[in-house]
């Protein structure tokens, strides 16, 4: 491993805070990614304990129409390949609030989620997707085998990336899969990350990076063969990988080989890329305080839009705090009432612009903003601005 790149250092990106500890000490932790000489794997350097990370959680998909509507076709793509029957069993690993299982239900699925996440787990069952409260793991995997049966499908998504020993996660997928089963997993994917300059997905949640080169041979480690890859558009850029027993002798398909040509095309495994691309970083930190510093000139009042986890490394990264914005708005009420990490900013439902207005918004959820411009057009007809600071800095408003 070799040293690749630093941003700058912070909290969780998830560890918002109540108000009665805000002054308390907020541990950061560095974010340096390290590229692996020998595969070409990019991974962050330094591990945070993931119980501290996951075990009270306040991200959750169903609140976002976008990603319910995204897992529901998701569902379907993965039911048609895998060839699943009803009456088949998906298991979900990081299944959250159980937004992907409700859509495996409706096409006929036995379900079981496996989460971390107490609360969440719990509000899963509640809502009728059985869910394990676990980090999922061999035993996992064997007793779930032992009680329902082997899973035609397993799913995981967004949460590869989460896992330090990613070998013996994916041992245990291997134990539970079926001869004939298909594993598919989504996590942001490098080439976009690097071409679109996303380095505000890089948190102490994701501690891996993947492109697909290095996952053929860890995957084959595992008596599994990667056969499918394709680009999806969620989180700014991410990649579904499609993995089944190497017995099944699915065949790799021209869309994965076409990807493989795409990532040494980029040199993704180059050291000297991401020397590029942290040059880019600053280029666009830059640009962003600019736009900042001239909005407060103007004497125009600021808020953010959005607090997604990546709201935390933008905002550390380009050094905006408590005093370049007023709130920010989310529509997760897991989160309305609590601070941002690090920088304790409120974060409040939507209902409190209409007493406490603002001039501009900066679109922290910066892969929603057309939703959220759309849903806000009143604002930018009476003079409001919305600032989307990725992939590229622009401004939305009525004269421009």
């Amino acid at each position: 491993m070799q040293p690749a790149f630093s941003l700058a250092p912070t909290p969780p990106a998830n560890d918002f805070r109540t108000k009665d500890v805000l002054n308390g000490i907020q541990e950061s932790f560095p974010l340096e990614l390290h590229l692996c000489g020998a595969c070409g794997h990019l991974q962050l350097a330094h591990v945070v304990d993931p119980e501290s990370l996951f075990t009270d959680y306040v991200y959750v998909s169903g609140t976002s129409p976008s990603f319910v509507s995204h897992f529901k076709s998701y569902a379907g793509a993965v039911w048609e390949l895998a060839g699943a029957d009803s009456g088949d069993l998906v298991v979900d690993i990081g299944s959250n609030d159980g937004t992907l299982l409700k859509a495996y239900q409706a096409l006929g699925a036995r379900v079981r989620g496996i989460d971390p996440a107490r609360n969440i787990a719990q509000a899963a069952t509640e809502a009728g997707v059985p869910t394990q409260c676990a980090f999922f793991s061999m035993d996992i995997a064997e007793s779930i085998r032992d009680e329902i049966g082997y899973a035609k499908i397993i799913t995981a998504n967004n949460v590869c990336a989460h896992i330090d020993d990613l070998h013996s996660v994916i041992a245990a997928v291997s134990k539970l899969l079926a001869d004939n089963g298909v594993f598919a997993f989504e996590v942001s994917y490098l080439l976009d990350v690097l071409s679109k300059t996303l380095f505000d997905t890089i948190y102490h949640e994701h501690l891996d990076y993947h492109a697909i080169s290095p996952l053929l041979t860890f995957f084959k480690q595992h008596g599994l063969t990667v056969f499918h890859a394709e680009r999806v558009a969620s989180h700014g850029g991410s990649i579904r990988i499609f993995v089944a027993p190497e017995e099944s002798e699915r065949t790799p398909t021209r869309d994965l080989q076409e990807l493989l040509v795409a990532e040494e095309a980029a040199q993704l495994f180059s050291i000297e890329t991401y020397r590029r691309f942290e040059e880019k970083i600053s280029k666009a930190g830059q640009q962003m305080r600019k736009t900042i510093a001239a909005s407060r000139n103007a004497g125009r009042r600021i808020a953010g839009y959005g607090a997604p986890a990546k709201a935390t490394t933008l905002m550390h990264q380009f050094g905006l705090g408590h005093d370049d914005m007023a709130y920010i708005v989310d529509d997760s009420p897991w989160k309305q009432g609590l601070y941002s990490p690090g920088i304790n900013v409120p974060i409040v439902p939507a209902s409190h612009i209409a007493s406490h207005p603002v001039d501009d918004f900066v679109v922290l959820a910066w892969n929603f903003a057309e939703q959220i411009i759309e849903n806000n057009r009143a604002f930018v007809d009476t003079g409001g601005r919305f600032i989307i600071p990725l992939p590229e800095l622009r401004i939305v408003a009525s004269n421009e």
